[in-house]
């Protein structure tokens, strides 16, 4: 029996996709639930699994093609179909795409949808790279490790002499020769669209940023305290970011508007804070939502961050992760950025930049003392924020960094 398998329904605000990659082709067997093929969206990478047991027969669309919603992707035979459709090997041979003897004694690792397309992309052996996360999975860093340990005569042969164009992360690996070296290489779907929303932001909004800087002495000494009893009882690491969200979910209660966001002429103001954490990750910056900030705690702030954090380097993120936001963050210092005007994440009015910590010296109570320094900046949309009022955010939010316990008392 043949069974079709489609385009799943796409996210709300998805027009297409463009099938990223197949990891079963034609003749290939395949299990319920195991995954035939990624699409990548302007947002997210849907993985798309088989519905039933049987063989891949017909495969209506390559790598690099878009498709809508209810496309047809390919058809798995099951049943006595299946049969009919697994080709037959010739004597002493193992048809084309089937593992070697010594690979089926062997299972293959658990990748990431970015590490195995990174892996497919240079034309490596998984099984010969250490992985170093959870469980041994295989994280991006390794595959480059293992990819630096190549002296180059053996990288030119583990890598694929005849591949398809570039992509972005096939940059950093390759070797240009000439003198005046280069090489076009095709925007991937999310880089595309983060390009868009910054001209659109640009082009729609009143931006305008103003700075300030805080002395995060006190939290310092709050984490040193209670560093160790805060990871035995909740098992994360306590760190600043649950800080400057709790700091910033305060003074959004008291100036509103910072928390709106702009419908045509109309101001929406929002009754509860989702607020937007800008994550770097293997396709580009992405900015997944903590729903409901305001009513978590120091632990469940922590353990979301690193969450979205893990998931962005995993490609594993979902459009649900990715949709909403009334305020964003976005922490620049750690790749070390001193000083920064970010930019809006439509329909919203304001975010708050995070940079690195120095120490500087600085006057308190008229004495020339060493303090962990950092610079903050919050851009905004001018045309409903006034000055006032968001150099006044800003202040709020230095303030309560400069004494915390105003967090835990919300004052």
């Amino acid at each position: 029996m043949s069974i079709n398998v489609n385009v799943p329904a796409l996210p709300e605000s998805v027009a297409d996709a463009t099938v990223l990659a197949w990891h079963k082709r034609p003749g290939d067997r395949v299990k319920q639930d195991e995954k035939l093929v990624d699409l990548e969206t302007d947002k997210v990478v849907l993985e798309v699994p088989s519905t039933v047991d049987g063989v891949v027969g017909q495969v209506s669309v390559a790598e690099g093609d878009t498709v809508l919603a209810g496309d047809l992707l390919c058809v798995i035979e099951s049943g006595k179909g299946a049969a009919a459709a697994q080709p037959k090997p010739e004597a002493g041979k193992v048809p084309a795409g089937s593992p070697q003897p010594s690979e089926a004694e062997n299972d293959e690792p658990v990748l990431t949808p970015s590490v195995r397309r990174l892996i497919k992309e240079m034309n490596i052996d998984s099984r010969k790279i250490k992985g170093t996360g959870k469980d041994g999975r295989i994280l991006k860093t390794d595959v480059t490790a293992y990819l630096d340990s190549l002296d180059s005569g053996e990288a030119r042969q583990e890598r694929s002499v005849t591949t398809a164009a570039p992509r972005e992360s096939d940059i950093a690996q390759s070797n240009m020769v000439g003198e005046r070296p280069e090489q076009r290489v095709p925007m991937t779907r999310l880089r595309a669209r983060i390009a868009e929303r910054l001209l659109e932001a640009q082009q729609n909004a009143a931006i305008l940023t103003t700075f300030n800087e805080v002395n995060l002495q006190a939290v310092n000494e709050l984490r040193e305290r209670y560093r160790e009893k805060f990871e035995k009882e909740h098992e994360v690491r306590l760190g600043f970011m649950s800080f400057f969200i709790k700091a910033a979910v305060e003074a959004l209660k008291t100036f509103p508007l910072v928390n709106a966001s702009v419908d045509g002429k109309d101001i929406v103001y929002h009754g509860y804070y989702d607020i937007g954490i800008a994550v770097g990750s293997p396709r580009g910056l992405v900015v997944p939502i903590l729903r409901d900030a305001d009513q978590l705690g120091f632990a469940e702030l922590e353990k979301a961050v690193r969450e979205f954090g893990r998931k962005a380097n995993d490609g594993s993120l979902s459009y649900e992760d990715l949709t909403g936001g009334t305020f964003t963050i976005s922490n620049g210092g750690v790749y070390g950025s001193m000083l920064s005007t970010p930019i809006l994440n439509p329909p919203q009015t304001a975010i708050l930049g995070m940079h690195n910590i120095q120490q500087r010296p600085v006057v308190v109570n008229g004495e020339i003392v060493i303090r962990p320094m950092m610079y903050l900046a919050l851009s905004y949309d001018h045309r409903i924020i006034d000055g006032k009022e968001a150099v006044s955010f800003l202040v709020t939010i230095k303030n309560m960094l400069e004494d915390p316990t105003r967090l835990l008392l919300q004052i």
